[in-house]
């Protein structure tokens, strides 16, 4: 099964130049993947009304008093269970489908383990935004119509990115427009009345949160996700195919990591600690697997070090399975993650151990030293630091006790190789992957074919025993955060003005005031770009007897917006003026009003923002510790991570003129 001829197999360029990042996969496009997406979502929305079911019947069970009207409720309770036992089961085999997210190569490469995309309802959110606009904003709602629908559209667009680089752009993009959502209209004096849905993805348990955290940490976790799809569709059989899985699995593990490490208390399984944690650890060892896959595609000959380090590389790819395993393996997991998941671990773990085993028998038996003394003494050390611990009864100078020791190590392959078989024949689903089996029988037979080429018959020698091989990788797994700076986007609702001023967290009173100008001129001082805040006002002046006062925006000139002017411009506009005066509109924030109150005026040394840095709330690239919301656990973290977005203040002293 393969995803071939899907859009989303097209690089930007061949789509052309013209097209936005915000387009996602045709959901009409028939192929594998997008079927298999559109059976998870019906799926998911069954399973949906099911549990809305079983709640109903549950309530009227333990409502009612009637016997009988309680032995019927019980008896709908037993089908509805049944039956979201089916679709769970039909979700988890679709969530086991491996094959479609692999790579079309012929080259045998062990399947590697991708995640499906976490699904979400549409919602439609214009009325709510709409309200919001009129009410808070105190603009006329209709004409933000356009940048509403715009939203609309990049949600729709993200809930079914492709499979490539656009589609992560297209995640981020979204993500990025987060932020400025959450400071235009998430305010914490009223709710904006919007449900965000969410199905898990494993389960398919629905999710309802109104907080805009929900939103930002489910689409950061289908960027891990994509991640993991664009990893497994890679052609492992070139050194430029694993460098890219390699990036895609630790760049997946970086998403996952920065999710866990920034929220708790998840409202789904799929975000809990403890199955981010497994997911980062099921990354890490994929990155781990295809490191040994390259060392793998570098032996050329049969030379001692390269088997050695093969052999390490193996080893330990067995081991950082065995930790996957363990987690998903303590009790919260092990009833959720999927059987098939958890039998190619344990496949994954005796196969790459039976390769440890195979390459140090190679070498124990094909590479013998041919040359001086010092040649022979490095020999031997390399092949007793392989080991765990010491071979006992066997001198490895003796070609024979050599081997022998190959031989062993040669029945334990083989031995690890039969359990690796086992366990793919016990799950159904790895069954139906034929290319697992050719992979695990071509090992099997290879390890086979080369105790038979060693073996003798008339050796009588007693049986050694092969310690385990010492793990040892070249090339650590580098968990790479995710960079949000990377795509740079504009706020949608720029319009509305600067977020310094213009967010749902301040509260503001606007005012109508006429000013006609004196000899002495307007009698104000003003400082700052966008907007310009009235920093000084002259007692007696043309400014005071007209109303302004310090601390007031001047958001329009004569009902020229200048929400987004420069110090320059607004200059200019004052000085203007004609003679029958000016109009302007003002918002004084409440804070002002607040210092005002207790005569308090602003210190000459406090900060306002310049223009050039204003206009940087236009522009985002980066996430912000302040919008993450179910439960923030450590502002550091998002430091450490990944870009913080921030608006800096400049000194009060630059842009300020007096007119």
């Amino acid at each position: 099964m393969s995803d071939s001829g899907s859009d989303e197999d097209l690089t930007p360029e061949d789509r052309g130049s013209t097209e936005s990042v915000r387009k996602g996969c045709d959901p009409l496009v028939s192929t594998q993947r997008s079927k298999l997406q559109q059976r998870r979502a019906k799926l998911n929305q069954q399973i949906n009304r099911e549990l809305l079911l079983r709640s109903g019947a549950e309530n009227l069970y333990r409502a009612s008093t009637n016997q009988k009207v309680k032995e019927t409720v019980a008896l709908e309770l037993s089908f509805v269970n049944s039956n979201l036992q089916l679709l769970k089961e039909e979700l988890e085999e679709l969530n086991s489908s491996m094959n479609i997210y692999q790579t079309e190569s012929e080259t045998l490469n062990v399947p590697m383990i991708p995640l499906g995309l976490k699904e979400t309802k549409e919602i439609d959110m214009t009325v709510p935004l709409q309200d919001f606009i009129a009410e808070h904003y105190g603009e006329d709602a209709s004409l933000y119509l356009n940048e509403i629908q715009d939203f609309m559209e990049l949600r729709q667009a993200m809930r079914t990115p492709s499979r490539n680089e656009a589609g992560q752009e297209l995640l981020m993009e979204y993500f990025n427009q987060l932020y400025f959502l959450d400071q235009r209209f998430f305010s914490p004096h009223r709710s904006l009345g919007v449900h965000f849905h969410w199905y898990d993805s494993l389960t398919g348990v629905p999710s309802v949160q109104r907080a805009l955290a929900f939103e930002k940490g489910s689409v950061l976790f289908n960027i891990g996700a994509l991640y993991t799809q664009i990893g497994a569709r890679q052609d492992r059989s070139t050194l430029s195919g694993i460098e890219d899985a390699i990036d895609a699995f630790q760049r997946a593990a970086g998403a996952f990591l920065y999710l866990q490490e920034n929220f708790s208390h998840a409202p789904s399984l799929d975000m809990s600690g403890s199955a981010l944690s497994m997911l980062v650890r099921l990354m890490v060892a994929q990155v781990q697997e295809c490191v040994c896959e390259k060392v793998l595609l570098n032996i050329q000959d049969i030379h001692l070090n390269v088997l050695l380090q093969a052999a390490q590389e193996a080893a330990r790819v067995s081991d950082v399975y065995s930790l996957v395993l363990q987690a998903m393996s303590v009790p919260l997991l092990k009833d959720y993650v999927p059987f098939s998941w958890i039998s190619m671990v344990q496949v994954k773990t005796h196969h790459f151990r039976a390769l440890a085993h195979y390459y140090t028998a190679v070498a124990l038996c094909d590479c013998s030293g041919v040359g001086d003394e010092d040649e022979d003494g490095a020999e031997i050390k390399a092949l007793v630091q392989i080991h765990t611990r010491q071979p006992e009864k066997l001198n490895l100078q003796d070609p024979e006790d050599k081997r022998r020791l190959g031989k062993a190590h040669l029945r334990k392959a083989i031995i690890r190789h039969e359990e690796a078989l086992r366990l793919h024949g016990v799950c159904k689903m790895l069954r139906k992957m034929d290319i697992l089996q050719e992979v695990l029988s071509d090992a099997h037979t290879r390890s086979l074919e080369k105790y038979s080429d060693i073996d003798q018959e008339d050796d009588f020698c007693e049986v050694a025993e092969a310690p385990e091989v010492q793990s040892h990788t070249q090339q650590k797994p580098d968990i790479k955060a995710p960079d949000f700076s990377v795509v740079r986007v504009t706020d949608i609702f720029h319009r509305l003005g600067p977020l310094s001023v213009f967010s749902a967290r301040n509260r503001w009173t606007r005012r109508h005031v006429c000013l006609v100008r004196g000899e002495a001129g307007l009698g104000l001082t003003l400082r700052g770009d966008s907007p310009v805040l009235v920093a000084g006002v002259l007692p007696g002046g043309c400014a005071a007897e007209g109303g302004l006062r310090e601390g007031d925006y001047i958001v329009a000139v004569n009902s020229v917006d200048c929400r987004w002017a420069e110090h320059a411009e607004v200059v200019h506009a004052l000085k203007s003026c004609p003679d029958r005066g000016l109009e302007l509109d003002i918002i004084t924030l409440q804070t002002h009003e607040v210092e005002r109150r207790m005569n308090l005026s602003p210190s000459g040394e406090q900060d306002y923002q310049s223009g050039s840095q204003r206009r940087a709330g236009r522009e985002y690239g980066g996430s912000s510790s302040s919008v993450w919301g179910w439960s923030w656990r450590n502002s550091g973290v998002s430091k450490r991570l990944g870009s913080t977005f921030s608006l800096s203040f400049s000194n009060s002293r630059e842009s300020q003129s007096m007119h």
